[in-house]
């Protein structure tokens, strides 16, 4: 039977850049292609620059995930130095990070994924009145009501009528794959909608601790905040008060509106328990310190690796393990395009080998702008599932607790965290863990405020003189998508070379030497359907569930080689 080819260019919903490229045939997918269509090399762009600096550049790799890089980055560069940073810095960090995941992934789940799994068209058909029922039998959210639902429904048919669908525009509505009924999906409508103002006030949190959100400061050797209750224009009892709310605001909403219905819709699609897995190695290298960053056993998250999705063991990580393949993408490498380099030896050196213009790019040897990172040669997947699965196997209670409890709810066994459910399911867990978390360590900071402990900031080698003529740093830090590495060399006071493995770089990553797949790509040949090639909506279900951020891997490219604009940096 001849293969039929398809292709979703852009396939993320905000976040740009990424083309899927498949073969199906009878239904199923045989064969696919991950494409980042254009080029990041924000690394070329380091070299020759003061350290202390790096966040502020990085930073700007992601206008989504705005704070990762900056923590990442003042990480690597503490690592080089060796700078200890006081324990009110460490949990402002935490707080400041911790927010960032809860906010990312409720936006992930209702405005970047749930339109997989919700048809909103549908939501015109429903009654407000058992709409409503369903809602408080699930939740005792407050707008769980009739009159809401009918207010959110008659917006809904406006949109409809007129024929303008607005931020509903290009769905594929009405696709035979949609199975929840009319109520459900008009519960997940209000609910879509409420997210949106929950999310800008909550993220909040950054202008308080890093004054402005999105790209908040950070600083080596601790954070920009310093705290006087005395003071106006610093952290003080108004301000932490404010802190508070958010954190109550933002457990209740994960609490009453996000986790339930993410457990409910997944009810309906249990099917996707068996859907999707891929690549079958799961990479975490853990995040949140109690203490201080190299105390690795002061994780939250702990970090590992499963390996094969053998849950009964976790390997060790070491990140010197990590190597950077470009067999598949338009990079050269001085000493041959067929070795990996650790980030420590990286080279971001492009080299664009393909058409001008394309229809397709399966076939093509080089065919992508992501590199493939391996560890110890093997490919990994990375993200919310890869850091539950680590701590399940590790005995992490909270984690099999929750773990457990939603297997119970949805009635299946532990094989389905392997697949693209597993995945999306993974993420609404660690979002209830951190919506907890985030009061113990708000608590931690009050306890050392009254104790007179306010210091944010170290002093400790800030001054250049004081650093070693050679350093190299590694600053891990397990983002809302994944395990994320900066990896700094300074030599002279200077930045000699700067690299970043991203999440989605590990995940998007093209095929290697070997002709392994990265995740996914894996994913989407594995026991994958594809029921209407022209409205691929299977495809977006399994990509969307890793939340794709290709602005971390790539950047603006003319394809023409045309200037776009020019920026001048002090």
């Amino acid at each position: 039977m001849a293969s039929t080819k398809v292709v979703v260019d852009p396939i993320t919903r905000i976040e740009g850049h990424l083309r899927i490229e498949v073969q199906a045939e009878a239904g199923k997918i045989s064969g696919s292609w991950a494409t980042a269509t254009m080029f990041r090399g924000i690394e070329t762009i380091m070299t020759g620059r003061d350290p202390r600096d790096a966040w502020a550049f990085t930073q700007r790799i992601c206008g989504v995930c705005t704070t990762v890089h900056a923590l990442a980055s003042v990480r690597a560069v503490e690592d080089a130095l060796d700078i200890r940073i006081p324990a009110n810095a460490n949990i402002i960090r935490n707080l400041v990070h911790g927010m960032q995941f809860i906010q990312d992934h409720v936006i992930h789940f209702y405005h970047l994924h749930a339109l997989d799994w919700v048809d909103v068209v549908s939501a015109v058909g429903a009654d407000p009145n058992k709409a409503a029922a369903l809602a408080r039998s699930i939740s005792p959210w407050p707008n769980n009501d009739a009159a809401h639902f009918a207010a959110v429904q008659a917006r809904l048919k406006k949109f409809v009528a007129s024929g303008q669908l607005g931020i509903f525009a290009n769905g594929y509505w009405g696709h035979p794959a949609y199975k929840l009924p009319p109520e459900a999906n008009l519960m997940a409508v209000s609910h879509y909608l409420e997210a949106l103002d929950w999310q800008r006030d909550v993220i909040r949190l950054h202008t308080v601790f890093g004054g402005k959100n999105p790209h908040p400061n950070f600083l080596v050797g601790g954070m920009a905040s310093a705290i006087n209750l005395d003071e106006v224009a610093t952290i003080n009892a108004v301000r932490l008060a404010d802190v508070m709310g958010m954190i109550k605001k933002a457990k209740d909403f994960v609490e009453q509106v996000y986790w339930p219905d993410l457990v409910a819709i997944a009810s309906f699609y249990k099917d996707w328990g068996a859907i999707g897995g891929g690549v079958p190695n799961f990479l975490a290298c853990g995040e949140f310190p109690e203490t201080d960053a190299r105390d690795l056993g002061s994780l939250y998250f702990p970090r590992g690796i499963i390996m094969g999705k053998d849950l009964s063991k976790v390997v060790e990580y070491d990140h010197k393990k990590v190597a950077e393949y470009i067999t598949s993408s338009w990079y050269t490498y001085e000493g041959g395009d067929d070795k990996g380099l650790h980030p420590w030896e990286g080279e971001t050196t492009p080299k664009y080998t393909g058409a001008a213009k394309y229809d397709f790019l399966q076939g093509e040897k080089k065919y992508t702008w992501m590199k493939a990172p391996r560890y110890e040669g093997k490919p990994m997947q990375v993200g919310p599932l890869a850091r539950m699965l680590v701590g399940y196997a590790s005995g992490h209670k909270d984690i099999k607790e929750l773990v457990g409890q939603a297997l119970g709810k949805l009635q299946v066994g532990p094989a389905v965290l392997f697949s693209t459910l597993g995945r999306t399911a993974a993420r609404g867990i660690e979002t209830v863990l951190l919506a907890h978390k985030m009061q113990e360590w708000f608590n931690q900071l009050i306890s050392n405020v009254k104790q007179g402990q306010t210091a944010t900031f170290t002093k400790d080698k800030w001054e250049p003189h004081s650093w070693p003529k050679t350093a190299q740093g590694y600053g891990y830090l397990d983002a809302p998508r994944g395990a994320l590495g900066h990896w700094v060399q300074i030599e002279n006071e200077k930045i000699a070379r700067y690299q970043c493995v991203v999440p989605s770089t590990w995940n998007c990553s093209p095929r290697d030497a070997q002709g392994q797949m990265g995740a996914y790509e894996a994913a989407l040949v594995d026991n994958h359907p594809l029921a209407r090639p022209d409205q691929p909506l299977e495809i977006l279900r399994t990509i969307h569930s890793f939340d794709p951020c290709l602005a971390c891997g790539v950047h603006v490219l003319d394809a023409d080689g045309g200037l776009l604009a020019e920026v001048k940096v002090q």
